[in-house]
């Protein structure tokens, strides 16, 4: 007979190994390329000593002269709180019940919750992973009711929980569920029994999310931020990545030359190109163009991608518009206290009777935040054009006669 102890023991023991591993390689190939470790954990926080510049202690000189001054190498120390991430999945006590004798029902039941609870999580994993540490998903541009007009609707999914902020000051009591987002107008609708009014300039964020998730690429690329890791860049400029933002075309000269600066300046070996599926297809279109062969490589999680003389070029849908990032991932590390772990009571018990409803629920953790040991390592080019012009126009011409010799 199944029972919460058989739900239990399928959680621990069958389901959170698997879930550990899709979420941590499967979720992103971004995620997939960027190492895990649990080294330079201290409590709460993470504090890593960062290398930089040589060590200074070389010389040349002749025989009887002394020898060169000793100096090591540079380090900061970065410090980073960790970011508490959860996964919540809920069975209802009528469904475990009507399951109770049959084995094959309620492993169904765990499968779909699992496989909603992977879906969700990995969306929220990729999504982080660009972002710049706020939780912030749009802006508000404009409002039709329910119906509402924003910046960009790649970081938003049905079904989706948010909270909406005017300037820094919440204004829903309860959060607002996504039930339709309309990806080419960009807009989206909530529930119509929400019991708030959305206005043009608010702010959207996951519930409860606010400035508490990962550091990801966007704070490292915000040229705004004045610091980055607890460091100041003003008293570190080296924190600083590559960035372009000149408006232009895709070409392989263009990825090249950001390439060749890190190679060359920092000693930053690029191996892994991610961008929007527009900058994508135009960089597709350059290489067909140009009559190039189009290589295809394959990831660590099964992904296909084409790529930039071996590189991979990776097309990601929380990615803006009209832009790439070219990363060397060895740079990159996701510090855990632990790796993914039911939360679990005094008791010991991972399933909860969520107090005064007839439901269950199971909280799945991980204590984490990403690292970049070296930020001007890593390149942005933004302003990418959606299309290339076509190299061979002028050389095309158009016949307007027809056999006899009359013009058509």
């Amino acid at each position: 007979m199944v029972t919460l102890q058989t739900a239990e023991n399928a959680l621990k023991n069958v389901y959170l190994g698997v879930v550990a591993n899709q979420l941590n390689i499967n979720a992103n190939p971004l995620l997939a390329k960027i190492k895990h470790s649990s080294k330079d954990v201290w409590g709460k926080e993470v504090r890593k000593l960062a290398p930089f510049g040589i060590n200074g202690g070389i010389g040349a000189g002749s025989e009887t002269d002394a020898l060169p001054t000793a100096s090591g190498n540079g380090y900061v120390q970065f410090v980073a709180e960790l970011k508490n991430l959860y996964g919540k999945i809920e069975i209802s006590d009528k469904a475990v019940r009507a399951s109770a004798n049959n084995i094959g029902a309620f492993v169904n039941l765990l499968s779909d919750e699992m496989e909603g609870l992977v879906k969700a999580s990995s969306f929220n994993l990729g999504r982080m992973l660009y972002g710049d540490g706020t939780g912030l998903l749009a802006t508000v541009s404009s409002v039709n009711s329910n119906k509402v007009t924003c910046d960009k609707v790649n970081n938003l999914i049905e079904g989706m929980l948010i909270d909406v902020y005017t300037g820094e000051a919440k204004s829903n009591t309860a959060p607002l569920k996504i039930t339709y987002v309309d990806r080419v107008n960009k807009t989206f609708t909530y529930s119509s029994s929400a019991s708030i009014t959305v206005k043009s300039g608010d702010k959207l964020y996951v519930q409860g999310s606010k400035d508490f998730e990962i550091t990801g690429l966007g704070r490292i690329f915000d040229s705004s931020a004045t610091s980055i890791y607890g460091v100041s860049k003003t008293d570190y400029p080296w924190l600083n990545p590559y960035v372009s933002s000149s408006e232009t075309e895709i070409s392989d000269i263009l990825i090249q030359k950001a390439v060749d600066f890190l190679d060359m300046n920092v000693d930053s070996q690029i191996n892994f190109i991610t961008c929007s599926s527009q900058v994508r297809r135009a960089y597709q279109e350059y290489l067909g163009a140009y009559r190039r062969n189009i290589d295809i490589t394959e990831l660590e999680g099964g992904y296909k991608t084409i790529t930039h003389n071996g590189i991979p070029v990776v097309a990601d849908r929380f990615v803006d518009d009209d832009t790439m990032y070219l990363l060397n991932t060895n740079d990159f590390t996701i510090h855990e206290l632990c790796d993914w772990k039911w939360l679990e009571g005094e008791d010991g018990r991972i399933i909860k009777q969520n107090q005064g409803y007839p439901t269950y629920s199971a909280t799945l953790v991980k204590y984490a935040e990403l690292i970049c040991d070296k930020p001007c390592g890593q390149a942005k080019i933004s302003g990418i054009k959606a299309t290339v012009s076509n190299p061979f126009a002028s050389q095309i011409t158009v016949n307007t006669t027809d056999a006899s010799g009359s013009d058509i």
